[in-house]
């Protein structure tokens, strides 16, 4: 089939019947499917099982430095979890806190204590200010945008290109602007759109001259052992780059353990330069006596060194390149040829980007719900949940078994092709009066 724009008033009219038609189909099947996050499945769960054994009582439950991890202390993490980090993320372990069982724990973290007592070379803390704006390169990840929200920092939507956000608009904003404070970003795999940055963006990052003297680059490497081919994308080390561009204190680092082992018992972890955790560690010494340190050891003895690491993601691709395959290839079959949305097809990470038409996106997530098929909400992928041009949905494939997702992804195909049937009549009659 060509493209729908090319079709006649008739042929769309008929093509509209036939479409409703399958979509009432789907309506009467009371389906449930819910694709609405990207949540590791059971069986990438089923993997880290193993880990409940590593530690038990027969076992010494101190760290290599002879610490006993049953009782209070170690503020930042033990040893060789600081270790095995520093190895995942290419940094020292001198440049390393291991947290609690979630990075966005320490992202909100990093931000509220900004807010109170500023960064690292801040003369004045963020919430005295007179207003605190940040970059969020859009579609983006949703609940650094809340962040944002709750402490009511405004934010500048910076729009993704295919290597990374439209660095031009970055560099002359934050050279304008000293009210700018920072800017989100997940490097690698990007939520949703699966972007890894080029070489260049993160160059011209670290590189950049910013009007704001504490300006800092929230660096969320959620997925950076997460890959779903044998020719991973490379990134490269944004913490390097900074040293070497004169701005070593300009990066926060954040990623963790949580679609790694498990979801709700990860390990968090932030990598920054030692003058940036230095100050930190004011801040942490009052708030923690520090994070659970036996799931620390547990992790350390499970996953042992990074060769052992890559081979445990090898399995966690095994399960979720074929779900991705699927997405790809019914998004291929289905719309493929009719010039109505467009998608990336990405090398890791959790998520595929879906763009319809312009003007569509709110009513293909409307209809999918009412036949049974929850997604991410519309616009949700950008800041304050408003998408400009209304036509990016998230996809999240992991979760769902395959017989459902083929299902939900089929319902949502459908949608699309529905919803810009519907925009292509009103247009055409739009332009007949």
């Amino acid at each position: 089939m060509s493209g729908f724009k090319a079709l006649s008033e008739g042929e769309l009219n008929a093509l509209h019947s036939q479409l409703q038609d399958k979509y009432d189909a789907y309506k009467q099947q009371k389906l449930s499917l819910d694709m609405s996050r990207g949540k590791p499945s059971p069986e990438q769960l089923d993997l880290s099982m193993g880990m409940l054994d590593v530690v038990n009582s027969a076992d010494s439950v101190k760290s290599e430095d002879g610490t006993d991890l049953r009782n209070y202390g170690g503020l930042d993490g033990i040893p060789e979890a600081k270790q095995f980090f520093a190895d995942m993320l290419e940094v020292s372990p001198k440049e390393i806190i291991v947290g609690g069982n979630a990075s966005l724990s320490i992202m909100y973290d990093t931000i509220a204590r900004a807010m109170f007592h500023g960064v690292y070379g801040s003369e004045t803390p963020w919430g005295k200010l007179p207003k605190v704006k940040f970059l969020a390169p859009s579609p983006g990840y949703d609940r650094h945008f809340a962040i944002c929200e709750h402490f009511g920092i405004e934010m500048i939507t910076i729009d993704m290109l295919d290597d990374g956000p439209d660095m031009d608009a970055v560099e002359q904003l934050v050279a304008e602007d000293e009210s700018i404070k920072g800017i989100w970003c997940v490097p690698k795999y990007s939520n949703p759109d699966g972007i890894t940055y080029s070489d260049e963006v993160v160059d011209r990052l670290a590189k950049m001259n910013t009007k704001a003297k504490d300006f800092r680059i929230f660096w969320d490497n959620a997925y950076v052992v997460h890959h779903l081919t044998d020719k991973p994308d490379e990134l490269k080390n944004i913490m390097t780059a900074c040293k070497e561009a004169g701005h070593p204190d300009r990066v926060f680092i954040f990623s963790s353990t949580s679609k790694v082992s498990f979801a709700g018992a990860g390990v968090g972890v932030m990598a920054a330069s030692e003058a940036n955790l230095q100050f930190i560690r004011k801040s942490l010494s009052v708030q923690t006596i520090g994070a659970d340190k036996i799931n620390q050891l547990r992790h350390v003895r499970f996953f042992k060194d990074m060769d052992t690491l890559k081979a445990h993601m090898e399995k966690h691709a095994a399960i979720l390149k074929p779900k991705f395959d699927i997405v790809l290839d019914i998004l291929e079959a289905e719309l493929g040829d009719k010039q109505i949305a467009t998608w990336k097809k990405p090398n890791g990470g959790y998520f595929i980007s879906l763009n319809t038409l312009d003007g569509c996106a709110k009513e293909v997530v409307k209809m999918a719900k009412e036949a049974g098929v929850t997604l991410t909400g519309a616009g949700a992928t950008f800041p304050y949940g408003v998408d400009p041009r209304d036509r990016n949905i998230r996809i999240a494939p992991s979760y769902p078994p395959i017989a459902e997702l083929k299902k939900a992804i089929e319902v949502l195909c459908v949608c699309v092709q529905l919803v810009s049937v519907k925009k292509l009549l009103g247009e055409k009659a739009a332009s007949q009066v």
